[in-house]
């Protein structure tokens, strides 16, 4: 089963969520700014979330410094943004098995800690 972790190791947020993961060692953990996913990892994603648009950032700070908020994004947009930035992409991005849980809220981060706890 396929068990991966995407995240940014600048960002205190992800090294805390790590933290909370049951048998953190079982997961292949892979820093999105050193080593950049690809296109086909990110269309894998996006099949699992649905959309580009559920994996892209808006709080990124290029965001607003490249103006993205005052234009209407489509999916091929996000896809094209993510794969250029890496800070577009929603962190971190944790995919078990076929179930993907996509940022920091702490209801993802709770249905994320429980899943990696039940097929651990």
């Amino acid at each position: 089963m396929s068990r991966i972790i995407y995240y940014l190791g600048t960002c205190t947020t992800c090294e805390r969520i790590l933290k909370e993961i049951p048998n953190l060692n079982s997961f292949t953990l892979r820093e999105i700014k050193g080593d950049p996913i690809t296109a086909k990892e990110l269309d894998d994603m996006k099949r699992l979330a649905g959309s580009y648009e559920a994996l892209f950032s808006r709080i990124a700070l290029k965001y607003r410094a490249l103006g993205l908020g005052k234009m209407t994004l489509i999916e091929k947009d996000y896809r094209k943004y993510i794969l250029q930035e890496y800070t577009f992409l929603k962190r971190p991005v944790t995919i078990i098995g076929k179930e993907i849980f996509i940022g920091n809220a702490p209801k993802v981060t709770k249905a994320m800690v429980e899943a990696a706890r039940g097929r651990s």
